[in-house]
């Protein structure tokens, strides 16, 4: 009787995990298509490189979507609340989508761009509404695992996005790939609706949520430890990551070998190690998954220092672009758990967002500080401050969380 519950658990736990993967697959596909297309299109059609620029404007729902997450935090309080929300913005998701096949970019470019800040403001929604949905129908034991193919998810979404469907868009033209795309993401929240077995805890009607409390968020003291870790942890692989593409030409290698080498050599590790990640992390536990991955990011910055200092060939190239994105897809595995497990009840979308918030900062700051340090130490200096970070976040781990088991 009671393996046959067990049984029955871990298919309810699989059959969960594959409805919420199929959610973060719905966002990711049209979303790095959209950009993608839409970058390709516009410089074929001969926009400046400075419009182009200005088209990442679009993406501002993602970067502040923690503003409006204490509205989902108030609202969503029952399974049927956040299925409805879901199903909700990815209706307005894949209908957008679909209306952008049908118009013209030289004709009507102002429209299209209004349609695709539609589709990011709703992709950005559904991602919250998933992220506290996800939260709150998984155990703390089970959460590794499930970020595993939360990474997954994105980055199969991203691979067939900016990937393939770039190829098909060649072939089959901007009016049918639009439409077909839009119904797609649309199909990808039937498994929701479909699963009857995803329950939560529903949420105390009399104490919801505020408007400022991802304000809030911070006046928490025990929150600081966690904060710090978010703000180093990537670090000492972020400015390796952002200046890899311009290493790479420097090096003497083409357009077509950086993207089969980064786009998809490096893709593909990604995907394999998000899964292999969660399964570690749901094994070892979060505390020791954040002392190994941090011992590992240490490796990539001087892998990378060694390689810069012999002759960098495309096989030298290729381990050190896998080792890179298998150090960023552990990391991202145990950031994002440990960012699971550090939100107040009832106030799961919100300290999740803000805390993801921190992250995309972070990630941006250290892109944009990488080039002048590079330009001012080269390459060998970069390596080399962002293999001391590394070793700095390693040290801040065993100190501040060593009694966090």
């Amino acid at each position: 009787m009671m393996e046959e519950q067990l049984s029955t658990k871990k298919n309810f736990t699989a059959m969960n995990i594959g409805t919420f993967f199929c959610l973060y697959i719905a966002q990711y596909i049209p979303m790095t298509f959209i950009m993608t297309a839409l970058q390709v299109t516009m410089r074929q059609d001969h926009y400046s490189l400075s419009a182009i620029g200005l088209l990442n404007l679009v993406k501002l729902p993602w970067q502040f979507k923690f503003l409006w997450s204490p509205f989902i935090d108030r609202h969503c309080l029952t399974s049927g609340d956040f299925k409805r929300a879901i199903i909700s913005s990815e209706t307005i998701y894949a209908l957008s989508v679909i209306l952008i096949g049908f118009l013209d970019l030289g004709h009507d470019l102002y429209m299209v761009l209004i349609l695709v800040f539609i589709s990011m403001l709703a992709s950005a929604t559904q991602d919250n509404i998933t992220d506290a949905f996800a939260i709150l129908s998984f155990d703390k034991s089970e959460r590794g695992n499930l970020n595993g193919w939360r990474s997954m998810g994105r980055y199969a979404g991203s691979f067939v996005g900016s990937g393939v469907l770039i190829m098909m868009l060649h072939s089959y033209g901007w009016k049918v790939i639009f439409p077909c795309l839009g119904f797609f993401t649309f199909i990808l929240a039937v498994p929701l609706i479909l699963n009857k077995h995803i329950r939560i805890k529903e949420k105390s009607r009399k104490q919801k949520a505020k408007l400022a409390d991802f304000i809030w968020f911070f006046s928490q003291r025990q929150i600081w430890p966690q904060i710090g870790f978010l703000l180093l942890y990537f670090v000492g692989i972020l400015g390796i990551l952002s200046m890899i593409r311009p290493y790479m030409v420097d090096k003497g290698f083409n357009l077509k070998e950086i993207g089969f080498m980064i786009g998809i050599i490096g893709t593909i590790g990604s995907i394999l190690m998000a899964w292999i990640a969660g399964k570690l992390v749901h094994r070892l536990g979060i505390h020791r998954s954040r002392i190994l991955v941090a011992v590992m990011i240490i490796l990539a910055p001087l892998y990378f220092l060694g390689m810069s200092m012999t002759a960098t060939t495309m096989v030298t190239l290729i381990i050190g672009i896998l080792y890179l994105k298998i150090c960023h897809a552990s990391a991202s595995i145990v950031v994002y758990t440990s960012a699971m497990n550090c939100v107040r009840e009832g106030r799961e979308a919100t300290d999740f967002a803000v805390q993801v918030a921190i992250i995309h900062f972070t990630g941006m700051l250290i892109a944009v500080l990488a080039g002048p340090v590079g330009q001012l130490f080269d390459y060998q200096g970069l390596f080399i401050i962002e293999a001391v970070i590394a070793v700095i976040s390693l040290i801040y781990v065993l100190i501040v969380f060593k009694d966090k088991k």
